[in-house]
Formats: C-alpha cells, structure tokens, sequence
C-alpha cells in the first residue's frame, strides 16, 4: 500500500466517525423526547458502515486482483424499530387513554459508548495521519 493511501483510508473512517458522532448527538438530544398528538415519536438512528475499495487494485504475483487499501463509507442511517419506553403518568399533557407517556427508544448508556468509540476510531485514525505525515517528512528530509 502506497503511503499516500493511508491519507485515503484514514480519511474515510475519519468522515465516517463524524457522521456517527452527529447520530449520537441526535440520539442523545432526543433521548427524553415524547410522542406528539398523532402517537409519533423519536426512533434512535444508527449509522451503517460498509467497506470501500481504495484506489485502482494491483495484480498480485498468482495473477488475482489485489486491492491497494480498504476504507469505510456510511451506506445509511437506520431507524431502530423497537417500541419507545412507556411511563404510566395519568397526569402528564402527552399521556393516551390509559395513562401511559410513551417515550423515544433512545437508551443513552448505549449512546454514551457509541460515542466513547466513535470519537476513540476518530482519535486514532488523526493519529495515523500525523504519524504517515511525520514519516513523509523525514523520508523527503533524508534526500536532501
């Protein structure tokens, strides 16, 4: 793999954990959120990763397709369809017929660790980056 690809791949995940950061944020700003008038409400969102090929791929030495460097794209944001939290507040405006306040599916303890780990894959892949680029540097400085 070439060192310039490195920029490629680590730029990938980079824009990926991005996207990821801003579900959790939306995730998490909507934890507490209540069905309106029509019974719609919140649904938690996660972000669906996929494989990308970087780059043209090579021919390998038996004459197989060898792919120069892989990074991840973000094929889409899905709804998690599980049923919201319902609370029995009889007293509450949003509460239905029976008493019930039905909140977003949102569970902020598993968002908190989604967003540990994205901005962790975040960290790191900056850290690759800086790391590609010092090595960059030293190698033009050895040729002068």
């Amino acid at each position: 793999m070439s060192m310039l690809n490195i920029f490629n791949v680590s730029g990938s995940a980079i824009s990926a954990q991005s996207q990821r950061l801003n579900v959790v944020a939306s995730n998490l700003a909507n934890a507490d959120t209540v069905a309106d008038v029509n019974g719609k409400v919140y649904k938690a969102r996660q972000v669906q990763f996929q494989t990308q090929l970087m780059g043209p791929a090579s021919v390998g030495a038996m004459g197989e397709s060898v792919s120069t460097g892989a990074g991840v794209s973000v094929t889409g944001i899905a709804e998690d369809q599980t049923p919201g939290r319902r609370n029995y507040d009889p007293q509450h405006a949003q509460a239905d017929e029976q008493g019930y306040v039905t909140y977003s599916n949102v569970n902020p303890v598993e968002e908190m660790v989604n967003m540990i780990s994205a901005s962790r894959s975040y960290q790191n892949n900056v850290e690759v980056m800086n790391t590609a680029k010092t090595l960059l540097m030293k190698t033009l400085q050895m040729g002068s």
